[in-house]
Parts: C-alpha cells; sequence; structure tokens
C-alpha cells in the first residue's frame, strides 16, 4: 500500500482528534507517512496543544506515523497527497456575531443559513482561493477535501471558480442520518438498507430502500414524523429539534435533512433563537464553551483518545465520511458516500456543472454522482432559489461585489425585510471588516456614512 501525505488546513482545531481516530480506525486502508497540521499564528497554542495529542493517539496505537506542527502552510502542501481543510475564519467570535447580528434584527442566522451562512462564505472562500493557489504550484495532483463551512459554497467556489476539479465537499449529516434511521429500526445502515440523498449542503433530502428492494422512505416518515412520535432520529447537536408537520412531508417521498427546519418551521425556530439571543446562548456560545473544556481535556498528558466530549461539539461521525473518502480513492473501493460534487446531470432541476450535494460511488478518479431525478415543486423551488444564492455568494466573495451581496440577500428565504436587511447587511460588513479584505473600500464607506 502506497505511504501518503496529508497536510490539514486549520489543523488546530478541536475536531482534529475525530480525525486522527478516524485515519487510525482505517490503518489498513490508509498508510501515512506524515500528516501535517497547519493554522495561523492566532491557533498556534491550540495547534501545539492538538498536534501533541495527535501524537499520543499515534503512538498509542504502535503506528510510525510523523506528525508535524506548523503555521507554514506551503511546507505542510509541498508534495501532499491530500489536503484537508476544517478553518474556521475569524474562530467562534465571528460564528457568535454569525448568529447574534441576524437574530437582534429578528432572523435567522447560523453557520450555514441565513445571513449567518453568507458571511461564513464571504470569510471562508477566498481563503480556499489562496490555499488552492498554492496547491497548483506545490501539489498539483493532490485531492482537496473540505469540511470548512459552508461546505457546499466552499465546494463551489474550489471546483468552479478557482478550477480545482479535485475537489469534494463533506458534511457528516447524512452519514449521521443514515445511522440513526437504521438504529431506529433496529437495523445495520451498511448492509440492511440503501440510501440515496439529493440537494445542497443542509439542503437535502433523502430516499430509503430496504434489503428486498422496497421504497419504505413514506412509511419512515409515517413513523418518525407522527403526532405521536417523540424520537425522530435526526435530532443533532448544531440545531434545534422541533418537529416537523408530516403534512409538509406526506406524499412527496423524501426524507429531510434537520437542517430543513429552517425553511420548514422558520417562526417556531425564530421564536426558538430570540429566547437563546436573550440568554446568551446561542449555539456559537453553547459551543465555545465545549470547546474551552475539550482544549483543557486535550492538554492532560495521558489522553491519548478521542474524548467522549467532543460528540457534543457537533460534527459527529465527520472522520468517517473524510476517512473513508480518502481511503475509497486510493484503494479505488466504490463505496458509496454523499459527497458536495459537480452535479452531471444527477438532479434534472440544476445545471449540470454546479456544485450539489449527492450520494456518489468513490472511485480512484473521484465521486460519480447517483442519478436521482427531478424534485417535487416546493423542494425544486427552494433548492433552485437556494442554488442561486449560492452562486451569487461566491462570486460576491471572490470579486468583493456589494451588488452582488445584496442580491444574495434578497434571495435568501431566511432574510426579510429589505431596508432592515440591508442595514443588518452593513452591520455585519463591519463587524468582519477584519476579515472581508475584498470589501474594505464598501466597509469604509459604510463606516463614513454611519459615523
Amino acid at each position: 500500500m502506497k505511504k501518503i501525505k496529508i497536510a490539514t488546513i486549520g489543523g488546530g482545531s478541536s475536531y482534529t482528534p475525530e480525525l486522527i481516530e478516524g485515519f487510525i480506525k482505517r490503518k489498513d486502508k490508509i498508510d501515512i507517512s506524515e500528516l501535517w497540521l497547519v493554522d495561523i499564528e492566532e491557533g498556534r497554542e491550540k495547534l501545539e496543544i492538538v498536534g501533541s495529542l495527535a501524537k499520543r493517539m499515534v503512538k498509542a496505537n504502535d503506528l510510525d506515523w510523523k506528525i508535524y506542527t506548523t503555521l507554514d502552510r506551503k511546507k505542510a502542501l509541498k508534495d501532499a497527497d491530500f489536503v484537508t481543510t476544517q478553518y474556521r475564519v475569524g474562530l467562534l467570535d465571528a460564528r457568535i456575531k454569525d448568529e447574534r447580528i441576524p437574530i437582534s434584527y429578528g432572523m435567522l442566522g447560523q453557520e450555514t443559513n441565513g445571513a449567518g451562512g453568507i458571511f461564513n462564505a464571504l470569510r471562508a472562500i477566498p481563503v480556499i482561493k489562496d490555499v488552492i493557489d498554492d496547491m497548483k504550484v506545490l501539489c498539483p495532483n493532490a485531492w482537496l477535501v473540505n469540511f470548512a463551512n459552508p461546505s457546499g459554497m466552499v465546494a463551489e467556489a474550489a471546483i468552479n471558480y478557482c478550477g480545482w476539479e479535485k475537489t469534494i465537499g463533506l458534511c457528516n449529516v447524512p452519514i449521521f442520518m443514515e445511522r440513526k434511521e437504521s438504529e431506529a429500526l433496529g437495523l445495520d445502515y451498511e448492509n440492511d438498507l440503501f440510501f440515496k440523498f439529493a440537494g445542497l449542503n443542509h439542503y437535502n433530502y433523502h430516499k430509503v430502500w430496504n434489503g428486498e428492494g422496497k421504497d419504505i422512505t413514506e412509511q419512515l416518515i409515517e413513523q418518525f414524523y407522527n403526532a405521536d412520535s417523540t424520537d425522530a432520529p435526526e435530532s443533532i447537536n448544531n440545531i434545534s429539534n422541533l418537529n416537523f408537520n408530516i403534512y409538509s412531508l406526506k406524499g412527496t417521498g423524501y426524507l429531510p435533512s434537520p437542517y430543513l427546519r429552517y425553511y420548514y418551521l422558520t417562526g417556531e425556530m425564530l421564536e426558538e433563537y430570540l429566547e437563546k439571543f436573550k440568554n446568551h446562548n446561542v449555539r456559537a456560545e453553547e459551543v465555545s464553551e465545549i470547546e474551552d473544556e475539550l482544549f483543557e481535556m486535550y492538554k492532560d498528558p495521558k489522553l491519548n483518545s478521542k474524548p467522549e466530549l467532543l460528540s457534543k461539539r457537533g460534527g459527529a461521525f465527520y472522520s468517517d465520511v473524510a476517512c473513508e473518502f480518502i481511503a475509497s480513492v486510493i484503494n479505488d473501493l466504490h463505496e458509496l458516500i454523499t459527497v458536495n460534487t459537480k452535479n452531471k446531470g444527477s438532479i434534472i432541476d440544476l445545471d449540470r456543472d454546479v456544485v450539489v450535494e449527492v450520494t456518489s460511488i468513490i472511485t480512484a478518479h473521484g465521486p460519480e454522482p447517483i442519478v436521482w431525478g427531478s424534485f417535487d415543486p416546493i423542494a425544486k423551488g427552494l433548492l433552485q432559489n437556494l442554488k442561486e444564492m449560492e452562486i451569487l455568494t461566491v462570486e460576491a466573495a471572490l470579486e468583493g461585489n456589494y451588488e452582488k451581496l445584496v442580491q444574495a440577500f434578497i434571495l435568501c428565504p431566511l432574510i426579510t425585510s429589505g431596508g432592515k436587511a440591508i442595514e443588518m447587511l452593513n452591520e455585519m460588513l463591519v463587524a468582519n471588516k477584519k476579515y472581508l479584505p475584498n470589501f474594505s473600500n464598501k466597509i469604509k464607506e459604510i463606516e463614513a456614512r454611519k459615523y
């Protein structure tokens, strides 16, 4: 088995032990010569803490993998076979603003949805372009495996605007749904059921077939979302577990992503967010507290495995999908994994070249999407609307184009009240000025007008 070099951008993330565990679990399919953990000066301390834990984890499993920590991205990228990205520009402070500023205007904001998702993209996309510019010189044959949110928009930028075809975006939600729904049925998700997902990152649907080839999707809708059900299996840490109205799902033939609550239960989600806002416990603030506790645990020189607390951070099973993709490419395993990749006609309702989140066969040459077909009117309408919003956001991020950013806000279903929305947009631009150099002139204009 070929030894490979992996570079992880954002290596000081609290998620990194999850990634290391994923590689260790697949040591028979992935043989690592070097794993480089890269971060920026602001993340130096966390990088060293996580790097030390990673080394202890590898040593505890009797592996000879070399683990390096560095602030020099180019050194890490040199001759890499795979580059994984899990950075967060502005750290959790920026995510807190993404949530708290929109809710102060009476609108939903989250790290991938609403105004918060748009601003997360504005910060993240220029960074992926810089990474790709380096990759073109230092590791031109490497795969880019992105987990940085918003994963779908980052993949759209990387593939269609930065020209890096060997890119996939990942999300843990599909594999989470597969496991939880199988568990609720008392079945094995790998052998007893067949799952097929399609849509966009954090806006997708799926269908399920049993081992006899019967489509059981509508049966599962009835089981999981009837009025008496209290244990729908798709509860995740990132968002509320409000009950879907079963009549919004029946007859469609699709099971929902948990994130569809933002679009199907907007009013109820807004009420809950407003309450959290008042009590200073929006999700980003909760995550910040968990991270502080995690890094205290990571400092323990006796710790040599991923702590259970990490499961509360969000991102459960992230390592399974990321590491399984890498293993499938290396060994041409043809595993079925849901990834963000070019549509290639899988979803008829969208252009062939746009990036979608779809179940794909993972080969040595990358993902081959499974055909989904067309969606019903409600899913199709939202899907097309959100895809256009994503494209405008990507272009605004790369061009520093204020007009396109305004248009993206107008298209976003979670952003209402035109004049109020523009006021919110301007406040968020100023709040993020350190991380949005493409918008520096516009931000100066806003500040001059305000003060």
